[in-house]
């Protein structure tokens, strides 16, 4: 299935572009000039999270965000079975069709396993890397392992269906301030349906189900990536990556790294510290 949603050009001012994957029709943005930046969203979001940090940075970076299959403006195709394993397969073929060398390449939530599991095939043509409220390896944390059990229960998996919980919920939660209601209905209006939700009603499970995939990562992010210049930008006040249990491995992987904290941020830091997520970006990389 397709989407139908025509997002507002004022909150969301940018051309909208299709990749024919293997599998499905991917929506993606490709805004501005200069040096490749692949931006990946998480769950239940798309690439309207980045719109800020685009145009932020329109003017020196050429800003790339695709919207995963079942995600935004994406297809639902038949037969997807939205496993991490799955989207970056797709996502690795859309790196390839843009042809990006020498990118940068930004992941939050579940972009950043998705973004490292492309990144570590592709590692001669990543030029940094930058990471925020995210992971890439085998859930370690207890309340990590609860919150995907919990998610995966069938109560929470028809909430997340039928009542659309992850953005009803969980996004006025990982938010610092509530969003309008404008870009509430911009988060509402790209899953309209259970079948809609299916990619969204994935990832929770997958946080325990991609373990070959994350402990993959695990080895190759360090070995393929490690030595590539870093930037960590975090929300200090995120429930679901906190700085305690992740920083230190984070900081561990990419030695050559700069640490920005977003001191009252949450989870969605492109919602709630976008200006300072641009200025980290131009500061380290621009």
């Amino acid at each position: 299935m397709s989407i139908d949603f025509t997002p507002d050009p004022r909150l969301y001012p940018f051309q909208s572009r299709w990749f024919d994957s293997s599998r499905g029709r991917v929506h993606y943005i490709d805004e501005g000039a200069g040096p490749p930046l692949v931006l990946w969203h998480g769950n239940p979001t798309w690439s309207f999270l980045y719109r800020n940090i685009v145009l932020g940075l329109r003017d020196r970076f050429r800003c790339i965000a695709p919207d995963y299959l079942g995600f935004g403006l994406s297809d639902r195709p038949a037969g997807f079975g939205y496993t991490i394993e799955e989207h970056a397969g797709v996502l690795g073929e859309f790196v390839d069709h843009l042809e990006l060398e020498n990118y940068l390449t930004m992941g939050q939530d579940w972009g950043g396993p998705i973004s490292m599991a492309v990144a570590t095939e592709r590692a001669e043509r990543v030029r940094g890397v930058i990471l925020g409220n995210t992971w890439f390896w085998p859930a370690d944390v207890f309340t990590t392992k609860v919150f995907s059990r919990v998610m995966s229960s069938p109560p929470l998996q028809y909430a997340i269906l039928r009542r659309n919980f992850f953005v009803e919920r969980l996004i006025p939660a990982g938010t610092q301030r509530r969003p309008s209601d404008a870009v509430m209905e911009h988060y509402r209006a790209v899953q309209p349906s259970p079948e809609a939700r299916r990619g969204v009603a994935e990832m929770p499970k997958q946080i325990l189900a991609a373990e070959p995939l994350l402990a993959r990562l695990a080895r190759d992010v360090p070995a393929k990536l490690g030595a590539k210049p870093a930037l960590f930008v975090w929300g200090m006040k995120d429930f679901a990556f906190r700085p305690g249990p992740t920083l230190p491995r984070m900081r561990a992987t990419f030695p050559d790294h700069v640490l920005v904290e977003l001191p009252n941020a949450k989870h969605f830091i492109q919602e709630d510290a976008p200006e300072e997520i641009a200025e980290a970006i131009v500061e380290r990389f621009g």
